[in-house]
């Protein structure tokens, strides 16, 4: 509020007198001033002039406008700043109406984007789950076919084993023929010579 609207005077009874709560408001602030013991600032006012008597026939005289007294510049200056308070208060709800509208969109746009976030994360995971199920397969079938091999391996040594032996067995059959072979010859020898 601005500085003369503490500082009322005491309204006369020749002024207007304002009315509803501004005039709750000023009476409350005269008594608080006057409490307070400040002395009222009473400005001086013009007296008004004595009207004259005019005769029927002399043109009528207008008495100019008495200034306007303190408590009612006040007055209009409380009026005028309530007015622009006013304003300030209407300018400002329609500025806060449209911050939370935009904020309200961008809550929305938001909620959008974590959405699909939250979408795309799903399927990350099923995704995830997929290829840890697939990898658990391709390592069953990997241990599969290690274990295969092994087999494998253990055949193809035991078969190179009894390949070798199969082997030593007809190199001493060989060994055995050829040593009977001798031998019959041996034999046989003394009755082709009787023949002879």
């Amino acid at each position: 509020m601005s500085d003369p609207a503490r500082h009322v005077p005491p309204s006369e009874s020749g002024h207007r007198s304002a009315s509803g709560s501004l005039r709750d408001w000023l009476a409350a602030m005269r008594t608080q001033t006057q409490m307070q013991g400040a002395a009222p600032n009473l400005e001086a006012q013009p007296e008004p002039r004595p009207v004259r008597p005019e005769p029927s026939w002399s043109p009528r005289l207008v008495e100019p406008a008495p200034p306007p007294a303190p408590e009612d510049t006040d007055l209009s200056d409380l009026m005028a700043e309530n007015l622009m308070l006013q304003a300030k208060l209407k300018v400002e709800g329609e500025r806060q109406e449209a911050l939370q509208e935009l904020l309200a969109q961008e809550i929305r746009s938001l909620r959008g984007h974590v959405q699909q976030e939250m979408d795309a994360l799903q399927a990350f995971r099923v995704e995830r789950e997929q290829i840890l199920t697939e990898r658990d397969a391709l390592r069953a079938e990997c241990a599969r076919l290690t274990a295969e091999r092994d087999a494998m391996r253990a055949e193809r040594e035991k078969a190179e084993a009894e390949r070798e032996g199969l082997r030593l067995d007809r190199d001493r059959l060989r060994e055995d023929s050829d040593l009977w072979r001798a031998r019959a010859e041996a034999l046989a020898q003394p009755l082709f010579q009787a023949r002879r």
